[in-house]
């Protein structure tokens, strides 16, 4: 592992590959990069390089316009997304790159809970990321259903992994509860513009294994 700070954002690196093996970028709430990381080499997945961002200032840097709190005493959303993306694609990964001399054969984004909503709209706005994977995704976000079905992608990505928790959308919370539906027709969004797409349900409510659940999300990635 190689760790180290660009603008108080932690950068930690895990290699299970080469220079041109594919980068998996994955901004992350509590630093879980290496048990992420580890249950993907135990699963056998091809050759990837996992690089995990945490530190980040959760309600800001993951999303894309302001918004009220969804609970009550919660903080508001300030949205930040564009400037944390700048940072992202400007800066951090051609540091990266460069220092581990890497040329990814493709370069993949990732993340859990709202980083799983900056992934998706990420690849609405920069080209560098072929792929991604919205795990356990707050696409209950208000507007962002409607932002990317309005936006064209910068690119068609190649691949696109949602997932939910069978339990998130059963609450009294009226955003909260449709977290489902509107992933389900994210999910049809992109299976009408042919990407290889899947949606993915599993046990539990939003807290239940987020590593597994996000590692599982990543194998897929590396797997198509």
């Amino acid at each position: 592992m190689h760790t180290f700070s660009i603008n108080g954002k932690t950068i930690s690196v895990f290699s299970n590959g080469g220079p041109e093996a594919p980068m998996i970028y994955l901004n992350t709430y509590l630093n879980e990069g290496k048990q992420i990381f580890e249950a993907l080499r135990k699963a056998n997945c091809p050759p990837f390089t996992l690089v995990a961002i945490s530190n980040l200032d959760w309600n800001r840097d993951m999303v894309p316009w302001d918004s009220p709190p969804v609970f009550r005493n919660a903080e508001p959303f300030t949205g930040g997304a564009d400037a944390y993306l700048r940072l992202l694609t400007e800066t951090i990964i051609p540091e990266v790159e460069q220092q581990i001399s890497a040329k990814p054969q493709w370069r993949g984004i990732a993340g859990y809970s709202l980083a799983g909503l900056f992934a998706l709209y990420a690849i609405c706005q920069t080209e560098a990321f072929s792929r991604a994977g919205s795990i356990s995704g707050s696409l209950w976000f208000p507007g962002a259903k409607e932002y990317i079905f309005s936006h064209q992608e910068a690119h068609t990505p190649d691949c696109v992994y949602l997932s939910l928790g069978d339990k998130e959308s059963k609450t009294r919370n009226p955003i909260l509860s449709t977290v489902q539906k509107q992933t389900e027709e994210i999910h049809a969004f992109y299976q009408s513009r042919q990407v290889d797409t899947i949606f993915q349900l599993n046990p539990g409510n939003h807290n239940r294994q987020p590593a597994q659940r996000t590692a599982a999300g990543i194998a897929w990635m590396l797997s198509r």
